[in-house]
């Protein structure tokens, strides 16, 4: 028996047997009264269902985002020790864009699809390469593979900058291409149904006819 149903019975089995015990009323109106409480009480506890969230209907996802904020919080922290601007500027966006992706994510679970790669390897060997790019360059290493792996880095922090936008984008690119059939049916049963002229267009500006 469940807790709800649990709390339901006692409650039911009180408002039968005070009364009955009590000699107040005879053993089938007790019946009744039991039942109307049982059932009374269900009704009310059913009232009170805890809310889901990600982490009661999807408790793997919860801590992969979990950790995925922990690790964006890593990016904007060595963002902030880099010395060179372009560079920082770059982590400073992927971190947005990762913020974006995780919250896109949190609100629809299911566009966690295919993002894998994305969170168990991405971010974790971004933050690994930053955190070395970070160290080279503070010890203002004058070696041709110094100077090399800084080169490579940067590159890469730039290219990753757009993989990650690229990313972001491609999880809206159905939604934003189901909008926009919604938005021609729209405008078509508009002008089907004479609420707006053929001669006007759908940001309301007249259509000069040459």
């Amino acid at each position: 028996m469940k807790g709800k149903d649990t709390i339901s019975a006692v409650v039911g089995g009180a408002f039968f047997a005070v009364p009955y015990l009590a000699s107040i009323v005879t053993i089938g109106p007790a019946l009744a009264i039991g039942c109307a409480a049982f059932g009374a009480s269900e009704l009310v506890l059913s009232s009170f269902k805890p809310k889901e969230t990600l982490k009661t209907k999807d408790r793997n996802l919860y801590y992969i985002l979990l950790n995925a904020k922990k690790q964006n919080k890593e990016i904007i922290n060595l963002s902030n020790k880099v010395e060179d601007k372009q560079t920082q500027k770059n982590l400073k966006e992927i971190n947005e864009t990762v913020s974006k992706i995780i919250t896109t994510v949190e609100t629809n679970p299911k566009k966690a699809k295919g993002l894998n790669n994305f969170f168990d390897y991405y971010l974790p060997v971004l933050i690994k390469i930053v955190d070395r790019y970070d160290e080279v360059e503070n010890q203002k290493l004058a070696s041709k593979e110094g100077k090399e792996f800084m080169k490579k880095a940067d590159k890469m922090i730039d290219d990753t900058n757009n993989a990650f936008k690229s990313i972001l984008s491609n999880l809206y690119q159905n939604d934003i291409i189901d909008t926009d059939a919604d938005m021609k049916v729209y405008d078509m049963m508009l002008k089907a149904d004479g609420i707006i002229d053929n001669k006007i267009d759908v940001k309301g500006s007249e259509k000069v006819e040459e």
